[in-house]
């Protein structure tokens, strides 16, 4: 079962998905807790060898990739491209607007931060980028940084 210390986010999520006309499923929410409990981006083979363990039940991780494909569609889950890896929206229980999602990535210790990014800069972009005769097809900015507890250790 997913921790009780997420009810409030399960709750949320519950009412994404039938707001989009999507089940919540036991295995899919117990995906969005394996990535919940989890301090830094997985794979999809890393979450179901959690989930094994975990749940005491085998998930193929094409079940995975599919449960995930869906999850990230709401948005409750977000992929990182540039690591193939996915995290649990950090603005699940929000009731703001959300902005564009960005992600700092520390490539040292492969902390993620998800920070918004206003609209402006990526209209800014998508114009840039029409200028060059291309068109934008993700807007979500994935910046590879160093956390600033890294940096201090390399410093020390």
């Amino acid at each position: 079962m997913p921790s009780a210390d997420h009810a409030a986010t399960f709750a949320k999520a519950e009412k994404i998905c039938h707001d989009n006309g999507v089940k919540l499923t036991v295995k899919r929410k117990n995906v969005l807790g394996v990535l919940l409990n989890s301090d830094k981006p997985l794979s999809a083979y890393e979450i179901a060898d959690i989930y094994r363990t975990t749940h005491h039940e085998t998930l193929a991780p094409m079940s995975v990739y599919r449960m995930l494909d869906i999850l990230s569609e709401l948005p409750l889950v977000h992929k990182l491209s540039s690591e193939n890896k996915y995290l649990a929206c950090s603005h699940i229980t929000c009731s703001h607007t959300h902005q564009v999602p960005q992600f700092l990535i520390c490539k040292s210790c492969g902390k993620v931060a998800e920070k918004g990014i206003q609209a402006s800069v990526i209209e800014a972009l998508k114009e840039s980028i029409k200028q060059a005769d291309f068109q934008l097809l993700n807007s979500q900015i994935e910046l590879q940084c160093i956390c600033n507890d890294c940096a201090k250790s390399t410093l020390s």
